[in-house]
């Protein structure tokens, strides 16, 4: 019943959907938020990402595309293959790594000038408060510099990949950005 209700929704109200990058330095959580994303349970010890993961999610009668691409420093020169038709980038930083924040912002504003992204909304995911001695989402937007970011809808999330806590409510700030470019 549930299915057959689902999908008459879908055929009212229609379905978009939208391609979302997952950037960020190796060891951020990107994975992780994935794989939480979409099945919403602790997930194990995951393994670096050579190359990508795609997955399909379906939130708030919004399918998402979410690619998952790796960040280890040999990657992230290919990162530029995924900008075409990007609606949104997921960049997630691991708060308590500060000694890397520097890198982890200019890595931003290098993907945040390409005129492939130029209109892609971006998300900052603060990952990994749960750890000790993680910035909290104010101190990692100052070290990202986001305020300076004038030409695109942005917001930062303090997030917990493993115990699942705030990145819901980094997507249904995504779903408000979306639905509001629909209209």
């Amino acid at each position: 019943m549930g299915i057959l209700l689902s999908r008459v929704f879908a055929a009212v109200f229609g379905s978009k959907e939208v391609r979302i990058l997952i950037l960020g330095l190796d060891n951020a959580g990107k994975t992780t938020i994935l794989y939480r994303l979409q099945v919403d349970e602790p997930i194990g010890q995951t393994v670096p990402t050579i190359g990508f993961n795609v997955e399909t999610l379906q939130y708030k009668n919004i399918k998402f595309q979410v690619w998952d691409l790796g960040g280890q420093t040999s990657i992230r020169p290919y990162w530029r293959c995924y900008y075409p038709n990007t609606d949104a980038i997921i960049f997630v930083v691991d708060s308590a790594d500060t000694d890397r924040l520097a890198i982890a912002k200019q890595e931003l504003m290098a993907m945040l000038d390409e005129e492939e992204l130029k209109d892609a909304i971006l998300l900052v995911f603060a990952n990994k408060q749960d750890m000790k001695g993680a910035l909290p989402a104010a101190g990692v937007s100052e070290h990202l510099g986001l305020a300076t970011i004038k030409n695109r809808q942005w917001s930062i999330q303090e997030t917990s990949a493993t115990k699942g806590r705030g990145l819901f409510e980094g997507f249904d700030w995504l779903v408000t950005c979306i639905k509001g470019g629909q209209e």
